[in-house]
């Protein structure tokens, strides 16, 4: 009788086990289905990020999802996911490192160049350089691949226009064209403001700045926890051999100095000047070139998604100054030294025609005027702040170039920004 007892007890004990382990189980499917069923093709990889309410009371987020993968999108993405590479020559990071984004489309020529001048950059070794791709080109990435003098970590873009061939984000069979009446053409899209229809190679330019920007502070383990400046430049931006440091004095000065301003700049506003060579700091409409902010106002931005997105301009900086900008309400100031740490050169040479071989890079290498003390911090703690208010440049009130009008570019704007949080 007593055995008898002692086998129940056992069974009854056995049987609570094995509810308590279901229920566990079944909770646990529970929660990984659930938000795939809310939205099956975004991915949610970083628990913890705050959820922008402005965003979810102007926009139903659950009808947004990212278009259908194709076999190269999908090994992008799993690329993405790979650890930076010289991590074995470079095993620390520098303290307070600024993390450098080097964003990319397909010109190897200026790559090369860019890449030959960050070779050169004092305290490069220090930081992480990440490589955004705007699509999968063999000869940029051999380039990135070359790469010795730091950490690297590349990037691509899984829903660049360039990646789908023949579907969106890329080129649909049935998508509108040029100036086609959608009506009588039965064509899929929507047309801008001057009555054209999309381009995938134009609409790429924004996609990819957008996703890139919330991938680097939202979604890659190396860099959702900086809580310092991240540095941008493009492709075709040389950099100076004190760019770093400069840029490293001018984020400790920018509280003390500037706390009003946004950002720090390598470069003036004005591509084309090369400073103004005063004994002073300089606080003025933030530029293009070189510029750098830190998580804070990234969710400032952030905030903004809708604005961004829905303004009819294919170019991410000119939507900025005249939408993003200007819903601040007061004016976004950038602080950077009177001598400029990097030069923007893609307005010559290949950028406007291939008969034009020698006018910017010849062998290349860049024709740039470059002195000493373009190769050591010069940035003076002691210098006051001059600043300047012009109200050059494009703001509130341009009604953008067009080029982004279509429904399904704007969907997919807001799904990246939408992409890495809960």
């Amino acid at each position: 009788m007593a055995s008898l007892y002692k086998k129940s007890r056992l069974k009854d004990s056995a049987m609570r086990r094995f509810i308590s382990v279901f229920l566990v189980t079944f909770s646990g499917v529970l929660l990984l289905i659930y938000p795939l069923r809310i939205n099956p093709k975004v991915r949610f990889t970083t628990p913890g990020n705050e959820v922008d309410e402005d965003l979810e009371i102007s926009f139903n987020f659950s009808q947004l999802s990212l278009p259908k993968q194709n076999e190269l999108s999908i090994q992008l993405e799993r690329r993405n996911l790979l650890p930076p590479r010289n991590i074995d020559s470079y095993p620390h990071l520098g303290k307070d490192h600024i993390v450098i984004v080097l964003y990319v489309h397909n010109r190897p020529q200026y790559l090369q160049v860019v890449v030959q001048s960050l070779a050169n950059v004092v305290g490069i070794s220090e930081t992480l350089l990440i490589v955004s791709h705007d699509g999968y080109f063999e000869n940029m990435n051999k380039i990135v691949e070359g790469i010795k003098f730091c950490r690297v970590k590349q990037i691509f873009s899984p829903y660049s226009p360039h990646v789908f061939q023949d579907s969106f984000p890329g080129v649909s069979p049935d998508d509108c064209k040029d100036k086609d009446d959608a009506s009588m053409k039965h064509c899929q899209g929507n047309p801008d403001q001057y009555g054209n229809h999309r381009s995938p190679k134009i609409v790429s330019l924004k996609h990819h700045w957008w996703w890139m920007m919330n991938t680097v502070w939202d979604g890659l383990e190396e860099t959702k926890g900086h809580k310092g400046h991240i540095l941008f430049i493009e492709e075709d931006h040389f950099i100076f051999p004190n760019a770093y440091r400069n840029l490293q004095i001018l984020t400790a000065l920018k509280p003390q100095k500037c706390p009003e301003c946004y950002a720090v700049n390598l470069a003036p506003c004005d591509v084309n000047s090369r400073g103004e060579g005063w004994e002073s700091l300089i606080a003025e409409r933030m530029g293009n070139v070189g510029y750098s902010f830190n998580r804070s106002i990234w969710r400032k931005i952030h905030k903004k998604a809708r604005d961004f997105c829905f303004f009819d301009e294919y170019n991410w900086d000119i939507t900025m100054w005249a939408t993003v900008y200007p819903s601040f309400g007061s004016p976004v100031y950038t602080i950077r030294g009177p001598r400029t740490s990097a030069v923007h050169f893609g307005k010559c040479g290949l950028h406007h025609s291939q008969r034009k071989k020698g006018a910017c890079i010849a062998n290349g290498v860049l024709d740039t005027a470059m002195e000493e003390m373009d190769k050591v911090a010069n940035i003076n703690e002691k210098w006051e702040v001059h600043i300047d208010q012009r109200k050059s440049g494009y703001k509130a009130g341009f009604k953008g170039w067009g080029g982004w009008g279509d429904d399904r570019d704007h969907h997919l704007c807001l799904t990246f920004s939408r992409m890495y949080h809960l």
